[in-house]
Order: C-alpha cells, then structure tokens, then sequence
C-alpha cells in the first residue's frame, strides 16, 4: 500500500512525539533545560543536542547556527503534530500504520546498532595490512578521466560486443552499435578516483591504457562499457588512509556480525508464509527458475524452428 508523503511526515511527527512525550514524564529530572515551549508541549535543549550529534559536518563555528535550526525544525513539526492530533489525524488506520511501521523500523535499527556498537575497533595491525595489501587505492592510486555507457544486455548482445570493442576506436562507434541493435544506454563522462570504482573492476580498470575501451559486469544485471580518456597519479598516504580504512574495516565486520545475528535469529523463529506468499522463498525461487528454463526452452525451440524455415526455403 502507497502511503501518501505528508501522512508519513505526520506519522514520523507523531512518533517522535509520542516518544518524547514519554520520555518527558520519566526524564523530568534529567532533562533540566528547556529550549521553546510550543502551546503545551516542551522541547529540551537534550532534544536538539541528540539531532546535532547525528548531524555530519557539523564544526563548532556553525554548531550554534545549527542548533537554532534544529530547534525551528523541531518548531515546526509539534505545531504540526498538535494540529495533526486537533484534526484526528492520530486515528486514521494510514496513519496508524505509517506510526507502526516507523515505530518498527526504529526498533530493528536501535538493535542492530546495538550489536554493532559492541565491536571492537579494528587493530592498528589490520589497517596497515589493508593499505600495505591494496596499493591500487592508496601507495598507487590514480585518479581517472572516463567515458562510460551503462545498458542492460542479453548474452547475444554482450557477446556481439565483444567482437566489437577491438575494432572501435570512439565511444561513438559504440554508441552507434549499440542503438542499431536497439539497446537503450545511459552515457557519463567524469573524473573518478580510483575507490569509487568497484573493487572488482578496478584492477582491470587500472591495467587499461588511454583510449582503450573495454566491457564491464556493473552488477544488477546491467553491463558498463568503459573507455580512459586520461589517468594520473594521486596517491594517499597511510596516515590519511588510516581513519578511512579504520571505518571501511569497522562498517564491513558489523555488516556480516549482523548478517549473522539475523541468519540465526531466523533459523530459530517460527516464519510461516501464506496466501500468495505460501512456501515463502524457496518456493518463490523455484517458481522463478522454472519460469526462466521455460522461456529458455520456448526461445531454442523457436529459433530452431525459425532455423528449419530458412533451410526449407
């Protein structure tokens, strides 16, 4: 069900509401300050202190600026919750949902969080063997200039292409060859560093010369031809490396601890899929296999056909 914008801004309104209003009863001690009054409803100064320390690039020299931003942010939507309320809007079912669903939402986030909270930070060791392990990025990283057309290709298409791409000496050509096969493709043309491309492509990426052009798997089913209009030399030292791998070494192990944590958690739960649902994924998964080796079949079997005809005339 499609939730209109506005009823998801008032439920967001309203849950956050509902928690601080909460929150106000139980923390009326600790919550010492209090930043406006709006009607009857209070905003603390630890309201708007919690939005700035989730706020990025906040220095200190804007943070009051900041603050008192947040603050008519926050304004703004108790006016709005309190006229959302005056108009019953708390007990329409879209809303309701939209409440639940946030409420949800923020449950699952709060303990993924906490289980990623108890990681350690990765050792000194770790990052140094990460940089020392990956010079394309760092000690020899390169910044490119490239020409790029995204498109999503059958496999008689991508193998045509790659009988293509040595003879081509322009994107053009490309593009040309492309289209009189009726494939629709995006075209971009910019610098990248070298840790904004995948890492699977960059070696190859890396390895390519300038002009050269090549074919990419962009991953989703779609291709990337790829040509280097130019490439220079830009590299990073380990220690302004250090606190971004420190981050990328801590952001993938809490990816596969919660992976993990939720893998288990379902093998223990009780999960029943019904209706049209009914068999849950596996079920789903063959169905969609089926499908595909069935239209696999009907295409062999009509270009077999369609080969008969043409030896028959």
């Amino acid at each position: 069900m499609n939730i209109h914008p506005f009823l998801i801004f008032t439920a967001l309104v309203l849950a956050l509401a509902l928690t601080a209003g909460c929150g106000k009863k139980e923390d009326a001690k600790a919550a010492t300050q209090v930043a406006a009054r709006v009607n009857a409803d209070e905003i603390t100064v630890h309201q708007v202190n919690n939005i700035l320390a989730r706020s990025q690039n906040i220095t200190p020299e804007v943070a009051p600026q900041a603050k008192r931003e947040i603050l008519d942010r926050l304004i703004d939507q108790h006016l709005a919750r309190q006229k959302a309320i005056e108009n019953k809007l708390d007990r329409s079912p879209n809303v309701m949902q939209a409440i639940e669903a946030a409420k949800s939402e923020i449950l699952a986030r709060a303990y993924l969080e906490q289980i990623a909270v108890a990681l350690p930070k990765p050792a000194a060791w770790e990052t140094q063997k990460y940089y020392s392990e990956h010079p394309e990025l760092f000690a020899k990283r390169r910044l490119f200039e490239l020409e790029e057309f995204v498109f999503v290709a059958t496999g008689e298409v991508a193998a045509g292409l790659r009988e293509q791409l040595p003879k081509a000496r322009t994107m053009q050509e490309i593009a040309d060859w492309l289209q009189s096969r009726g494939v629709k493709f995006v075209a971009n043309r910019g610098v990248r560093a070298a840790e904004q491309i995948s890492l699977e492509n960059l070696p190859k990426v890396q390895a390519m010369k300038v002009g050269e052009i090549q074919l990419f798997d962009a991953g989703g089913g779609r291709s990337q031809v790829i040509r280097v209009v130019a490439s220079k030399v830009d590299p990073v030292d380990e220690a302004t490396a250090t606190p971004r791998i420190q981050q990328f070494l801590f952001n993938r192990r809490s990816s596969e601890l919660i992976a993990n944590e939720i893998k288990q958690i379902k093998e223990r739960a009780k999960i029943e899929y019904l209706g049209e649902f009914a068999g849950g994924a596996a079920v789903a998964e063959g169905k969609g296999k089926a499908e595909a080796e069935a239209n696999a079949k009907a295409l062999a079997e009509a270009k077999s056909k369609a080969g008969v005809e043409t030896q028959a005339r």
